[in-house]
């Protein structure tokens, strides 16, 4: 996420308005598939909005946010600062192409909004980074928006593919079956798929 074109609040928290939006339905479907009690990492935390909310939701988890973009680690730390959440840590740089990650374990690896707006390796890194810090049974959580079966799922979707590949040629919208091939490859189950407002979806996978 670039952060530094969003709407900027008071205290020096950032706003997106589509991670305002989808905050709420990410948390409903995250209550019902997050273990009782450990450590979730998110994977490129964008503005916070979306960590701070699930810590206040699941006060019985630790979260912690990670980003590389140092306005979005700015924001996540005023958002951290503003919310005042005891189970929210402060939040990592973290790339996931640079392995090991600096966090060595963890019940779940969530990253919403990401593998399109990055290279396919960039998805390949947070597969392989995800697989070594969870234990079998530990979930690889994914939001977005994903092609099935070649196919997009609608015509908003095909058309937010070619923007973000006009915008870089390595973006783009992902198959689900080529992300559910990789995710096999780094010892994954098969995925769990939940349909989300706007055409996204929530994919889950367990390590075997």
């Amino acid at each position: 996420m670039r952060c530094e074109t969003l709407d900027v609040l008071e205290r020096g928290r950032l706003a997106s308005p589509s991670a305002e939006r989808n905050k709420a339905p990410i948390a409903a479907v995250l209550k019902q598939v997050l273990p009782d009690h450990g450590l979730v990492l998110e994977i490129g935390s964008g503005t916070g909005q979306h960590i701070v909310h699930f810590a206040k939701e699941m006060p019985h988890l630790g979260w912690q946010p990670s980003e590389h973009d140092e306005d979005c680690l700015r924001s996540i730390r005023a958002w951290r600062s503003f919310e005042a959440a005891g189970n929210l840590r402060e939040p990592l740089f973290l790339d996931v192409g640079d392995q090991p990650w600096p966090l060595t374990s963890a019940a779940a690896v969530i990253s919403l909004n990401m593998i399109h707006i990055a290279p396919w390796t960039a998805a390949e890194a947070l597969v392989r980074g995800a697989r070594t810090i969870l234990e079998p049974g530990g979930l690889l959580f994914l939001y977005g928006p994903f092609r099935r079966g070649g196919q997009h799922t609608s015509p908003s979707n095909a058309a937010f593919d070619r923007q973000l590949q006009s915008h870089n040629p390595e973006w783009g919208v992902r198959d689900l079956d080529d992300v559910a091939a990789l995710a096999d490859l780094h010892d994954f189950a098969a995925a769990e798929v939940h349909k989300m407002p706007a055409n996204n979806l929530s994919i889950l996978f367990r390590r075997r």
